[in-house]
């Protein structure tokens, strides 16, 4: 199965397949879908993405990003909503180049996991309604994708590691994302040498921090999302195999 699915304007698609848990099950592959913003696609990126039979998209942007940029085109069947989990608008491009930019990320995913947390809850539960595929995204794929995706992926049992991997490989789209941020913005200079990454130590401080507090991310689900057994269980049934995976994870 392919962990990147490629698209000419779309840098950072991807399954989230093919992950596993301890009872040896793995999250479903053509299940759960993240990426960068749907708003550009068209052409044949569109038809692309309807092979993939979406039936859900969550967009986790701000309305007014949303007002600037577009949205994922409307389509029969495919369910669009609109959760936006951040709160307090930051410009990653005018980040201080003398701060210490992975602790910097990090504290900014938790002001997100404490404000947004009703919008976050709502993912989930539309993510374990299991309506078919499912794709959520926010501009770049990176931050408020990367903090719902672990999430999603440590509630359904997958091991801390692979969540890190996971959020890294937002590192190979990083060239290409420093190139759209420089193209729609001509006139400005990129402050912050950063742009772009997604190194695997942000997203290692921001677990450690949600356990920190909460003891485990389980803990924080529980305490600031009222993520309780049955949602869990729910989430679990409708993204895991029903028995032990045979295909490993791809790179």
């Amino acid at each position: 199965m392919e962990r990147h699915i490629a698209f000419s304007r779309l840098h950072n698609f991807r399954d989230l397949g093919g992950y596993l848990v301890g009872d040896g099950r793995a999250v479903r592959w053509g299940r759960l879908y993240r990426s960068d913003s749907l708003a550009k696609l068209a052409g044949d990126d569109w038809d692309r993405f309807l092979a993939l039979g979406v039936r859900t998209v969550i967009d986790l942007r701000y309305p007014w990003e949303i007002a600037a940029k577009g949205r994922v085109p409307e389509c029969a069947g495919m369910a669009y909503m609109n959760l936006s989990v951040e709160h307090r608008p930051y410009d990653q491009a005018e980040i201080d180049p003398d701060v210490d930019p992975w602790r910097h990320l990090a504290d900014r995913y938790a002001e997100v996991a404490a404000d947004g947390a009703g919008e976050l809850r709502q993912a989930l539960e539309v993510i374990a309604a299991g309506d078919g595929p499912l794709v959520f995204h926010c501009a770049s794929g990176k931050d408020r994708t990367g903090i719902l995706a672990a999430l999603v992926l440590s509630l359904a049992g997958v091991s801390e590691e692979q969540i890190v991997e996971d959020f890294a490989l937002t590192e190979l789209a990083t060239e290409r994302l420093v190139a759209d941020w420089r193209a729609a913005h001509p006139s400005r200079v990129l402050r912050w040498p950063g742009y772009g990454r997604a190194p695997a130590e942000v997203m290692r401080l921001f677990l450690a921090d949600l356990t920190s507090r909460h003891g485990s991310v389980r803990g924080y689900a529980a305490d600031v999302l009222g993520v309780d057994d049955d949602l869990l269980l729910r989430l679990r049934a409708g993204l895991l195999t029903d028995g032990p995976s045979a295909t490993g994870t791809p790179a």
